[in-house]
């Protein structure tokens, strides 16, 4: 098996080739560029483990939620370079990547992730952390940091909310994007036990961008 796995959920652009022992990946930095970097970072982590695409048996993308245009360049870059492979493709919630993140960071207990959803807002979920694994209780929603319960907020948090809402989100966890190696384990112990991991992305409100029709209807 070697997996690439693609996520653009967050600030990075972060691409990994996993063959379920070592992972190499390559991360770029960049809110607004998403779809100038992938495909260079998918040359990358090939020329350094000496792959080719043809190598390639499976592909896994961070469905989100995430801001819709960043968000769609890495699913659609997965989808592509499957169809031309001919391989499945599988989705993975990129908050349960970062979750995985902090547990092996050394995070136990309650755990909550909370990524820059813009407008103010953020995109969280929360987790139980035990024996290094971390398990989703919530299912992944935005809202304003505010109007999160006040115990919820007080949990260790990973993901960029607590840079941007420190007063909101006391307890930081040094995990702030998704990193493609974290996704990447995570979709291989989902193809292991065979767990559906279907492509959907979870934009959970509308786009920015709106269509001519669109907005005369408004």
């Amino acid at each position: 098996m070697l997996v690439l796995a693609i996520d653009t959920s967050t600030s990075a652009i972060t691409v990994c080739l996993h063959d379920g022992e070592n992972p190499v990946s390559a991360t770029v930095l960049d809110a607004r560029a998403h779809a100038e970097h992938v495909a260079p970072l998918i040359e990358r982590v090939l020329a350094e483990t000496g792959h080719t695409p043809a190598d390639v048996t499976d592909v896994v993308v961070g469905t989100g939620p995430g801001p819709f245009t960043g968000l769609r360049v890495g699913i659609v870059s997965g989808l592509v370079f499957a169809h031309a492979r001919g391989i499945p493709v599988h989705g993975v919630v990129s908050l349960d990547a970062l979750a995985r993140q902090a547990a092996d960071a050394g995070v136990e207990g309650d755990l909550l992730v909370a990524t820059d959803a813009r407008r103010k807002e953020v995109y969280w979920a929360r987790y139980a952390v035990d024996g290094g694994r971390a398990t989703r209780v919530t299912d992944p929603a935005v809202d304003r940091p505010a109007d999160l319960p006040a115990d919820v907020r007080a949990l260790p948090t990973a993901g960029r909310g607590p840079v941007l809402y420190p007063e909101l989100f006391p307890q930081a966890v040094d995990v702030l994007d998704v990193d493609a190696s974290a996704l990447a384990a995570q979709g291989i112990e989902g193809i292991a036990a065979g767990r559906p991991m279907p492509v959907e992305p979870l934009y959970l409100r509308r786009p920015d961008a709106l269509t001519t029709a669109e907005r005369a209807s408004r």
